[in-house]
């Protein structure tokens, strides 16, 4: 990001104002029940100028709530926030499934990141507020009911307000990798659009649809990995194996390090029996696994849950040493520390949580660390 100050705004919290942090250690609160999906995207591909078309209805909207020539940027970002997520506005929920166009999340008041951040970019700079789409190639999100999850791909919005910077994010419970949100253009943010719906159509069943949205999300942008792979995995299932070759090639081509791409690569040679290719690509993946973070810290969190405290340390330790900055490592390190007894490197891995969580996390992480310190010492004098 650039400009002088980098903000976060947590849009599934009341937001009173810019500087509003996310709460990653804490579940979000339950999702609004949606309603039945009334869109269902079967039909003819959109045009990226109907993606993000902003619908009569929301427009007049907009300019009764949002666009008022005495406002300041920052009061009509904070109308436009207050507009999406009021009950008296659009009263937006959550839907993991739901990448829509602008109409149809309208119509449904329903979105998943992708969707949200396509709108809110439509309607942030119909209000004179200079908005991008940004991606980031991989996240780490903690849910309640889900437990950790690890995503590679996510989107959300970048907004500059007279040299400030602010990163507007449906999900406040995300951990970026370490080169954090990237602007990205038009076509890339559209390529992204096509190729999710793809990937739904594909997992209905719907291979022609799903093969015409990969192809236009590949024409939006020639580059993007993720469709390349997705278009192997297609062309796979339809036992084009020589043409998956081409397109996990070229995802490799454009991103080496893909996991998917290598995973599904490697599968794709051991099932045409070329099996040296496909180790190749197995020890590639088992590096690029070993040399990412993320992966080594999914890899702690199943060891804890599976009570193997040892195992998850290791682990654990080495997402800390790829990523020293990243708070919640250093808590999931401190956990399986205090598990097998060893409370002083708890407490200093809770301590540098605390240290590196920020201000809204650092009462939160103070409440722990002296929790510990308490038990530590209940422990010293019952000796």
């Amino acid at each position: 990001m650039t400009g002088s100050t980098a903000l976060l705004l947590s849009l599934a919290l009341a937001v009173p104002g810019l500087a509003v942090a996310a709460d990653a250690t804490a579940p979000p609160p339950a999702a609004t029940p949606l309603p039945p999906v009334s869109v269902v995207a079967t039909g003819p591909i959109p045009s990226p100028d109907q993606v993000m078309a902003i619908p009569p209805a929301l427009l007049a909207l907009l300019h009764a709530r949002v666009i008022t020539p005495s406002l300041s940027r920052e009061q009509r970002l904070q109308r436009l926030i207050t507009l999406i997520f009021d009950a008296q506005g659009m009263n937006l929920g959550y839907d993991a499934d739901a990448t829509l166009t602008v109409a149809e999340t309208w119509e449904t008041r329903r979105a998943n990141c992708l969707a949200f951040t396509l709108l809110f970019v439509s309607l942030a700079r119909e209000a004179g507020i200079d908005a991008h789409v940004q991606e980031v190639n991989q996240v780490v999100s903690w849910y309640q009911d889900q437990g950790v999850i690890y995503s590679v791909g996510h989107v959300n919005a970048g907004v500059n307000l007279g040299g400030r910077s602010a990163v507007v994010d449906l999900d406040r419970n995300v951990l970026y990798d370490r080169e954090g949100p990237r602007q990205i253009t038009r076509e890339r943010a559209l390529a992204h659009f096509y190729n999710n719906r793809g990937a739904a159509r594909m997992a209905a069943g719907d291979l022609v649809l799903a093969r015409a949205y990969f192809r236009q999300s590949l024409q939006m942008s020639p580059e993007f990995a993720s469709g390349w792979n997705n278009l192997g995995v297609l062309d796979t299932r339809e036992g084009r194996l020589q043409a998956a070759v081409v397109d996990f090639r070229s995802a490799l081509r454009y991103a080496p390090q893909h996991a998917a791409a290598l995973s599904n690569a490697s599968t794709l040679y051991t099932r045409m029996g070329d099996t040296r290719e496909a180790e190749r690509l197995s020890r590639r993946l088992a590096l690029v696994h070993r040399r990412d973070p993320f992966v080594q810290y999914m890899l702690g969190a199943d060891a804890e849950k599976k009570q193997d405290y040892a195992q998850a340390i290791r682990y654990y330790k080495r997402a800390v040493r790829l990523y020293e900055e990243a708070h919640q490592f250093h808590f999931g390190l401190a956990r399986a520390y205090f598990m097998v007894g060893d409370t002083q490197h708890a407490g200093e891995e809770m301590q540098r949580a605390r240290a590196l969580g920020g201000d809204a996390l650092q009462q939160r992480y103070q409440a722990k660390l002296d929790s510990l310190n308490r038990w530590r010492l209940q422990n010293v004098q019952a000796r």
